[in-house]
């Protein structure tokens, strides 16, 4: 139970009923268990026994015993827990005691995910870290220049447009005055954005950048960009320019007028810069593998390494900014690229389904953590078949009305059949399968058990 309760800690949470075991049909069959007094005792001391668990989540009302005719059944709500406390290990050991839930299995976290959740513990993110080692002169000064012409552009005018290079570095987060030699050297950000790739290796040997094009499926690639190519400098400045050119390069997106100006720069092209500049500020650059774009003829997929630092959930419904790099953030900022409010990836989902586009997806993957989006320009085609385009928007507003009567309506201890909910909302069972699929996508609802025997259970809030 313990490598459960570290697994649901260390990412979202869940619910922990023991006293109960599972037919092979998914229904459930009641064990039962002995003297709730003695069993909710055991459970406190447990808990609060600093060698058993690092970190106890839980409160009075997260634990609850129910007594039956033929023994007890104990439930326990696990919450996710905050990026400070993580990672929640078991036995006294952090590296052998971690756990993370996959799927429905619980699998011990490797050394490398432990140091990675050790990382995101601090307000300071690693990316500000002083590379003492290092001269100011093993920044690319064409880079460097590129990036200050584009500032300018963005803010003319701009009272750091005068400064020298040391000092306008100082200025944005890519050099910091040591404290032990009073000298300025890069920070970890100041050398991804403006390195040469063979220099960032020095601090990050994972450090790779990949861009994949298969436009053709007769070539294996019709494109290729990696950061180890040599023939160009390899860092993150230099590869988002390049690879956003050839992203947007073969975009079908009509042109817009603002009286007799042509505006090429459409809400695609915005929401695609704000995906890849999302990509780079948010890998941890000490994981292998590095960033993966790659492009087909319906699709653009970008990976990073890193999981999402405020949960998938939190990701999508925006508000909160959480970057793993706030030195890279900030520098994108600057020129205009990124945002800082958390609204991000919700104004990518709005302006694909402003398209018409199959809804972006999002997914993680753990050992080692990896963050995907795929955004494909293929038009969606289940909600055509539900309405007519006309009635687009009103379609859309009725469904999330309908979503969040749902999530008010529910008590969070009771479990629902699908004929309840749709009796509820005065709608088809099939319509109310859809709406709690749409529910258990966005981590609001739990779904037990299978097929008719299926039921549902408000999710346990992670905030």
């Amino acid at each position: 139970m313990w490598e459960t309760y570290s697994a649901f800690a260390n990412c979202y949470g869940g619910i922990i009923i023991l006293g109960i075991k599972e037919n092979k049909d998914g229904s459930w069959y009641m064990t039962g268990l002995d003297n709730a007094a003695k069993l909710r005792k055991d459970f406190w001391d447990t808990i609060h026994n600093k060698n058993k668990v690092s970190v106890n989540l839980l409160t009075d009302t997260d634990v609850e015993i129910y007594e039956e005719n033929n023994g007890i059944i104990m439930v326990i709500h696990v919450p996710k827990a905050k990026r400070e406390q993580k990672p929640v290990y078991i036995n006294g050991d952090m590296f052998s005691g971690t756990f993370r839930r996959n799927w429905e299995g619980d699998y011990h976290c490797e050394r490398s995910e432990v140091l990675a959740m050790l990382r995101d513990q601090p307000e300071e993110t690693a990316d500000m870290k002083i590379l003492q080692d290092m001269p100011l002169d093993v920044l690319n000064s064409e880079t460097v220049r590129a990036y200050r012409n584009r500032h300018m552009a963005y803010r003319t005018e701009h009272v750091w447009e005068r400064l020298s290079d040391a000092e306008y570095l100082e200025r944005i987060g890519a050099a910091k005055l040591s404290a032990s030699d009073h000298v300025l050297h890069p920070t970890a950000a100041g050398l991804l954005m403006f390195g040469e790739e063979y220099k960032i290796l020095y601090e990050f040997p994972e450090y790779f950048l990949d861009y994949r094009e298969i436009l053709d499926p007769t070539i294996r690639w019709t494109d290729r960009l990696q950061s180890s190519s040599g023939d160009w400098s390899g860092n993150l400045f230099d590869f988002f320019f390049r690879v956003y050119g050839k992203i947007v390069k073969d975009l079908k997106i009509p042109f817009k007028l603002e009286g007799i100006t042509r505006i090429d720069d459409t809400p695609v092209h915005k929401a695609l810069r704000e995906a890849l500049a999302n990509c780079i500020v948010n890998t941890d650059f000490y994981f292998p593998r590095g960033i993966v774009i790659r492009k087909d003829t319906e699709s653009i997929t970008m990976e990073n390494p890193g999981s999402i630092r405020t949960g998938k959930a939190q990701m999508l419904k925006g508000g909160i900014s959480d970057p793993r790099n706030k030195a890279l953030m900030k520098m994108f900022n600057l020129i205009g690229i990124g945002e800082r409010a958390g609204s991000g990836v919700p104004d990518i989902y709005s302006v694909w389904e402003q398209q018409g586009w199959k809804q972006p997806e999002v997914a993680e993957e753990y050992g080692p953590d990896r963050t995907i989006l795929k955004l494909s320009f293929v038009k969606s085609t289940d909600k055509k078949a539900l309405i007519k385009s006309a009635d687009k928007k009103k379609y859309t507003n009725k469904t999330r009305q309908q979503l969040e009567k749902i999530t008010e309506w529910m008590e969070p201890d009771r479990e629902y059949r699908i004929a309840e909910i749709a009796e509820f909302l005065g709608i088809k069972e099939t319509r109310a399968r859809e709406l709690m699929r749409e529910l258990i996508q966005l981590e609001k609802i739990n779904a037990i058990g299978k097929n008719k025997s299926r039921r549902y259970k408000k999710a346990v809030s992670c905030d």
